[in-house]
């Protein structure tokens, strides 16, 4: 099948359908230009049909014995097992992605379809003991209801799949809106696997729309209680105030400045490669990049050199070609913007080891370093390759410079002590801190969020488990209780 041409439709209550509003989504390749798709927007009028077809089809689904939910999730990740081949095409296609990023991001899908196969049996209830005789508490995980799901572009069909399928696994309905350069991979992709599947009709619904259409509809609806958000920290911040406003829950999966910490006693050319991955793949555009590497000043100059040179072999151009490293930006705004960000610094007084050309929606990779220390570009989450290097004296600096952020996602620490590195890691604000290791990772059973303006709320393991489940208290008494009056 041809994804850019059978799935550019809404996916409401079991129905492929077109939108109803008056203007198209263009879905372009960001490497050719070509128009990949054009998808005629969901109204708030179709935001209610697929919330309420969801709220209807979610009763039966939580009273499904979780065995058959389970199989649901042991077909969807066979599915996507034999489509894996076309999902990479697409992932080239709609997201400039290479070939390197398509593998990463398909294997980690199948990881989190592996995990909502276990989830499926995880909502486990307890007996609490109560003071009063003959009282029997018991408490009871039952699903929250319906969970709206909002994906970002860069990684749209395993952060789709890192939110819908558990909640579906848990016993909710869903209803997704992905993001409107991703909405086939985001969004209708993820629809057919679930139903071709068997998931139930209406359980989930896939939205393709902008806010310039919906407004806030999606997240202030009367009917899911949760909203799941993975974006930007200044559009998570909207989100969740309007959720509050509404007695809704929100779990927030947002921006990140990481810093990757290069100590005196390092193995430099191992911290070299970890740094020019952490920093550079998918062209930059992940949450978890080493935005900063901060490197002691004594080993500075050797690492320095070596980041350099590697950096400068890095291939730039068509995605689809396996030798790429880096491919396109997402759009022309992005590129643009990165563009400016790198001569805006330069002209304040930073150095550039390496000034990126910038050629469409190509950005090649910039190596900045000698920044004032008020520079604007260091508390910011830079969403293409350009590598920030900060040079520090001492650990009681390093921890200084990585806490000196409003975000708090992750990070890396090098160094031949690893002791040494886990008493650094306990003093840097971020969830996530990785020790001789990259800045980018996410497993299915690890807690994964940040602290600051990069999230608030958890994923993965028990903490989906939380996330899309509420507790429910149901006592039972044996015998007579004496009242007071």
């Amino acid at each position: 099948m041809s994804f850019f041409t059978d799935l550019a439709h809404q996916y409401i209550d079991g129905e492929w359908k077109a939108g109803s509003g008056s203007w198209d989504i263009i879905d372009f390749n960001p490497y050719d230009g070509e128009k990949l798709a054009s998808i005629t927007v969901a109204t708030a009028d179709e935001i209610d049909q697929a919330y309420r077809a969801a709220e209807r089809a979610q009763k039966d689904w939580a009273a499904t014995n979780p065995y058959a939910r389970r199989a649901v999730f042991e077909r969807a990740l066979r599915i996507v097992e034999d489509r894996e081949e076309e999902i990479t095409e697409a992932i080239i296609a709609e997201l400039g992605g290479t070939r390197l990023k398509a593998a990463f991001e398909i294997h980690l899908t199948k990881e989190f379809l592996r995990e909502a196969v276990h989830l499926a049996l995880s909502a486990e209830g307890r007996i609490l003991p109560s003071p009063d005789d003959g009282k029997e508490n018991r408490l009871y995980r039952v699903p929250v209801g319906v969970v709206g799901v909002i994906s970002p572009f860069n990684f749209p069909f395993l952060l789709s799949i890192k939110s819908v399928a558990p909640a579906l696994a848990l016993g909710n309905g869903v209803v997704l809106k992905p993001h409107q350069n991703a909405p086939v991979l985001g969004g209708s992709l993820v629809a057919k696997v679930f139903e071709d599947a068997g998931l139930p009709a209406g359980l989930l619904n896939v939205v393709i729309t902008d806010i310039a259409e919906i407004g806030d509809a999606l997240i202030e609806h009367p009917v899911p209680s949760v909203i799941s958000f993975t974006g930007s920290d200044t559009v998570g911040r909207h989100v969740a105030t309007v959720c509050a406003a509404h007695f809704k829950r929100s779990v927030l999966e947002l921006g990140g400045n990481s810093a990757l910490i290069v100590l005196d006693d390092a193995d430099i050319d191992y911290a070299v490669d970890a740094a020019v991955f952490s920093r550079f793949v998918h062209q930059g555009q992940v949450c978890m990049a080493a935005n900063r590497i901060l490197v002691d000043r004594s080993v500075q100059a050797e690492f320095t050199e070596k980041f350099v040179a590697k950096v400068a072999t890095l291939k730039v151009g068509d995605p689809s070609d396996p030798t790429t490293h880096i491919g396109p930006l997402i759009n022309s705004t992005q590129a643009e913007a990165v563009s400016t960000l790198v001569e805006q610094t330069v002209t304040a007084g930073a150095t550039a080891l390496l000034h990126g050309r910038t050629e469409g929606n190509l950005v090649a990779p910039s190596v900045l370093t000698d920044l004032p220390a008020d520079s604007p570009v260091l508390d910011q989450e830079i969403f293409g390759p350009v590598a920030l290097v900060v040079p520090f004296d001492g650990e009681d600096e390093a921890v200084r410079i990585a806490n000196a952020s409003r975000y708090g996602l992750s990070g890396a620490l090098h160094t031949g002590d690893i002791e040494r590195g886990v008493r650094l890691a306990k003093r840097i604000d971020t969830g996530m801190i990785h020790i001789n290791d990259g800045t980018v990772h996410d497993e299915p059973i690890v807690p994964f969020g940040g602290e600051k303006h990069s999230g608030v709320g958890r994923l993965n393991g028990d903490s989906t488990v939380d996330a899309f489940t509420t507790m429910k208290w149901i006592s039972v008494q044996h015998g007579r209780s004496r009242f007071p009056f």
